[in-house]
């Protein structure tokens, strides 16, 4: 279970990246960006008005985000009805979120960004910056979030454990 349960999350992850990349760049989706590319992408942000394809991102990422609570729930509820220790949900939910953060890295990080033009596709004036070749330019920020999962996992275990 754990390991679907995986898949799954990079499945939402990529579908959640593609929707919003395609329905919505906003600032918060360019802060993702090397910093060139954001400095390309804010005068189109700036003046992106609301249309019904950017509430359709909207309603995507909401759905993503409710499909990752989704995911991380049902894992602590199929705990319970086999009786899952700490340790247990610990490492269910320490392996869902570091398979999903290495596929971050390597599928949508390394590949994605750097070695297609899937992102210039839909932002074709970035085309020709560097950062879309720097792969490893958001290292603190990766950092930063291996640990929020380690933590994350610790406070869903026990949370789950006291069920």
């Amino acid at each position: 279970m754990t390991a679907l349960l995986s898949i799954a999350g990079c499945v939402l992850l990529f579908l959640g990246i593609w929707g919003v990349t395609v329905t919505l760049p906003t600032k918060l989706l360019a802060g993702y960006f090397p910093k060139d590319v954001q400095e390309k992408l804010k005068p189109r942000l700036d003046s992106l008005p609301m249309s019904p394809k950017r509430v359709l991102g909207w309603v995507i990422l909401v759905l993503f985000i409710a499909g990752y609570i989704g995911l991380f729930v049902y894992a602590g509820i199929d705990g319970l009805r086999h009786g899952f220790t700490f340790r247990q949900f610990f490492v269910r939910f320490l392996t869902i979120g570091a398979v999903i953060k290495v596929f971050d890295i390597v599928c949508l990080d390394y590949f994605l960004l750097t070695k297609t033009h899937f992102f210039q596709h839909y932002f074709p004036e970035t085309e020709g910056c560097e950062g879309w070749k720097n792969f490893g330019y958001n290292r603190k920020q990766q950092i930063g979030q291996c640990i929020k999962i380690l933590i994350g996992s610790a406070i869903t275990a026990w949370i789950f454990s006291l069920l």
